[in-house]
């Protein structure tokens, strides 16, 4: 895990999409930690994450977020097991 902070937007393809929200849902559902990859950086997210939905809404977009918060613990990386 690397201390340097980071702030990445990264645009996939609708299939691509689809796979990650289908196991995204798969260990929400199931209470069980996971990994995403994103712009080349596996991040381990732990199944105590808080989930929330944020919308935005400017003069010419708007724009909705699915957004997964948690503090960092040393365990983070020995905890996940399954990559979305």
């Amino acid at each position: 895990m690397s201390d340097a902070p980071r702030d990445v937007e990264r645009f996939y393809s609708t299939s691509e999409v689809v796979a990650k929200l289908r196991r995204l849902a798969d260990a929400l559902e199931s209470g069980k930690p996971f990994r995403i990859q994103i712009a080349g950086e596996r991040i381990n997210v732990p199944a105590g994450a808080q989930f929330s939905v944020e919308h935005e809404r400017g003069a010419v977009e708007e724009e909705v977020e699915f957004q997964l918060k948690w503090k960092l613990t040393e365990q983070d990386d020995t905890q996940n097991e399954q990559v979305v």
